[in-house]
């Protein structure tokens, strides 16, 4: 058996985690259009778990109607989805492998979806001079900010009804909280906007909300965007506060990522051509010097592929975890393969084919595979 230091156990608080690999939250577009788990999604996730990943994260669940951006997307917006959600922790843990959902608001990101229902995007700002982002929106008032805030509070206690190891708060990748923390798109001269701490307000809030609805026991992880992937953004000085400012909050786990998205796909967390090693780990300066700087885990995302490369970061104390997306839509049994001593980089190729479908919306699946269903 391949020995290795990305095998050993760790712990985010008191949840021991059997190994450093997290497999990514991922949006598969496999929910039913009332937001229900689905057969589909269940088979999608006994099979990630029977892959070896120590710590699996669903894919942005909604927390309010506001801020759903598909059809096809689960939901935790009310009671009735407890049930569903409770078959799929149930498959993960027969397994023996933790799983945490990612609870998510689109903002103004959720503008095309709420058209098809003739309704309007709500953010922090209308900002009318956003050449990344060209739908309409309208601002969010006092009462609705404070609706939402709300809402993640409520959906993480429905996490923990439903047998989640841990929740996540997508606080990247252009949407909600990566809007308000974004002064591109955060334009508020309130109490919301402005400073680096009123930009973090909501942020701040919706921790306090979800922290008061589970306990102070149960681990609750972020998703942090540190810097907008193009100029005059969010920039890495102030995002690297940000994840100081959330670990000492109480946040127990930091994944770092992007903030809001700039051109296709080269500003973006969905970077191409991963194809030497020089090319890996395109957040692992941002990640390297935020975990220097905290006290809580830390999680490593961004083009990792080689075994070599995350034994190094883990060896260097750059990071805790490695998450990974791509490459196990492909290969679901990845990790357990490199367990075994086939460490075999990935033959994910990271040509985003896989997301071109679901902006299609198709379900997840690999490009050079055939179309699977959603039922």
């Amino acid at each position: 058996m391949f020995v290795s230091v990305l095998f050993q156990p760790v712990k985010i608080g008191k949840l021991e985690v059997p190994n450093r690999f997290v497999r990514s939250a991922t949006y598969d577009g496999c929910a039913d259009k009332q937001g229900r788990v689905t057969a589909a999604q269940v088979s999608l996730f006994e099979d990630l778990a029977a892959g070896g990943t120590g710590l699996i994260v669903t894919g942005i669940a909604y927390v309010h109607e506001s801020g759903r951006i598909s059809a096809f997307q689960n939901s935790i917006a009310d009671d009735a989805c407890i049930d569903g959600l409770q078959q799929l922790t149930a498959a993960v843990h027969a397994k023996g492998v933790k799983i945490a959902v990612q609870l998510f608001h689109a903002g103004r990101e959720a503008a095309g979806f709420l058209k098809t229902r003739n309704q309007v995007a709500a953010g922090p700002s209308a900002v009318e001079d956003d050449p990344y982002f060209k739908k309409k929106c309208t601002s969010l008032t006092q009462n609705e900010i404070e609706e939402i805030a709300t809402a993640f509070g409520t959906a993480a206690k429905r996490a923990r009804a439903a047998g989640f190891d841990a929740v996540q708060l997508h606080a990247a990748h252009a949407y909600l909280p990566a809007q308000f923390l974004s002064p591109w798109s955060n334009r508020r001269q309130d109490k919301w906007g402005g400073s680096l701490e009123n930009r973090l307000r909501f942020h701040k809030t919706v921790y306090e909300q979800m922290r008061a609805a589970v306990g102070k026991d149960y681990p609750v992880l972020v998703k942090l965007g540190v810097r907008d992937g193009f100029e005059g953004g969010l920039g890495f000085d102030e995002g690297r506060r940000a994840a100081q400012m959330l670990a000492g909050w109480g946040f127990d786990a930091l994944e770092i990522s992007s903030g809001l998205r700039g051109g296709k796909y080269r500003e973006t967390e969905f970077k191409t051509g991963i194809n030497s090693p020089g090319r890996e780990a395109y957040f692992r300066d941002w990640c390297r010097q935020i975990k220097q700087e905290v006290d809580v885990p830390v999680m490593m995302v961004g083009g990792l592929r080689s075994p070599g490369i995350m034994e190094e970061i883990i060896n260097n104390g750059e990071a805790d975890f490695i998450a990974i997306s791509r490459p196990l839509i492909r290969e679901p049994d990845l990790i357990v393969n490199w367990k075994s001593g086939d460490f075999r980089n990935p033959s994910c190729i990271s040509c985003n084919k896989c997301l071109e479908a679901l902006y299609q919306a198709q379900p997840l699946h690999c490009a050079a595979q055939k179309t699977q269903s959603r039922v």
